[in-house]
């Protein structure tokens, strides 16, 4: 099949391309290089065996460039980040599906699927389990009571802190600009795929690390700061108290996700959350971490925590494992994986994470709680 990447220099995006490309697909890659993940250009490892196109998802212009002969979309192109620019996470993740929907009914190609990129962060803070009042789906934490460092999720009704629980596809409650714009592009994608005839399946992926992910970015997350803190010989900071859960998933894992998607009919239409379905806390997670550097496990826990963090996100896999897909690979193994890859990298110890940690800081992205 002729199938297009979009985003395929990025993460996720470059590894999809790998694998398609293994299945003697003819791959286009459409990307426009956003310098704070791309600051060198085309990264050296996106394959020439690929069509590159450089532009930019929110161009029509560029669209119809990538578009031409293309039987098969992965839209992976995103905008992810801490910062405060909320319109661009609606331009780059809510309009550009809306976009390619619109060119292919208009224009005619003949895409026959459609894989999109969306992401866990769209049900928010998950499912919870009050002892006496039963399931429900909270709010975000008031910044009131992160600032006095009460981090568990509480009953709406007495007040309790409750249980967290996995979260499957049915709970929808996103609360960022950059998880209301996944869940905008899931609506349009579902809802106007099936209008038109348009096979379409959503990726919920959970925090997806390996090799490849961007250590320029700040978005990039847990694996990328720990590791860059470690190589400049300083302990990783752990915000909150360290045992906020998160569910960590291997890039290998979530390109078998995305291929499965294409290829199995059963998805179309559908939502799928792609991640281990274990809860790992942070600090454990700081320990994983620790041990691939062959450092001591001394995580530093300041009292600072980052606005609009979740507490427990842990995501039910179950749908996805029906289509006889599982993850395989270890926390550890990512980690170690990781940490090999970053070390052959030239850039790796100049310390990106700081200026990104400063502009958070300046911007009360990344606050303190009072002492209690």
């Amino acid at each position: 099949m002729h199938i297009l990447v979009t985003g395929g220099a990025g993460f996720i995006g470059s590894h999809t391309v790998d694998a398609l490309l293994a299945k003697g697909h003819q791959v286009r890659i459409l990307d426009n290089l956003q310098p704070r993940v791309h600051p060198r250009g085309l990264p050296p490892w996106v394959s020439r065996d690929a069509e590159f196109v450089r532009g930019d998802v929110r161009n029509r212009a560029d669209w119809e460039k990538a578009l031409e002969g293309i039987e098969a979309v992965f839209h992976l192109a995103a905008y992810q980040d801490y910062m405060q620019d909320f319109s661009t996470f609606f331009h780059v993740n809510a309009v550009s599906p809306a976009l390619l929907i619109e060119l292919i009914v208009e224009r005619g190609y003949p895409v026959r699927k459609i894989v999109f990129a969306s992401s866990q962060a769209a049900y928010g803070e998950g499912r919870f389990r009050c002892a006496e009042h039963g399931v429900f789906i909270p709010l975000p934490r008031p910044l009131s009571q992160l600032e006095e460092g009460r981090w568990e999720i509480a009953c709406p009704v007495c007040g309790r802190d409750a249980e967290w629980q996995l979260t499957d596809e049915t709970a929808v409650s996103p609360h960022t600009s950059y998880a209301i714009s996944k869940y905008a592009s899931e609506l349009a994608f579902i809802n106007l795929g099936r209008r038109y005839g348009i096979p379409t399946v959503g990726m919920r992926y959970s925090i997806t690390h390996g090799p490849r992910n961007s250590f320029y970015n700040a978005y990039s997350g847990i694996c990328r700061i720990f590791s860059q803190r470690f190589l400049a010989g300083e302990r990783p900071i752990v915000f909150e108290d360290g045992l906020q859960l998160r569910d960590y998933i291997n890039v290998e894992d979530v390109v078998r996700a995305n291929l499965l998607a294409m290829e199995d009919p059963r998805a179309d239409w559908e939502v799928f959350n792609a991640g281990a379905g274990r809860g790992v806390t942070v600090l454990e997670f700081a320990r994983v971490m620790a041990g691939a550097f062959g450092k001591p496990d001394e995580p530093l826990l300041t009292g600072e925590f980052r606005v609009g963090d979740t507490r427990h996100t842990v995501s039910d896999i179950a749908k996805l494992k029906k289509l006889d897909w599982a993850p395989r690979v270890s926390i550890e193994e990512t980690a170690a994986r990781y940490v090999a890859w970053l070390k052959e990298q030239a850039d790796a110890r100049q310390g990106f994470y700081v200026a990104a940690d400063r502009e958070m800081r300046a911007r009360n992205v990344i606050m303190k709680a009072r002492a209690r």
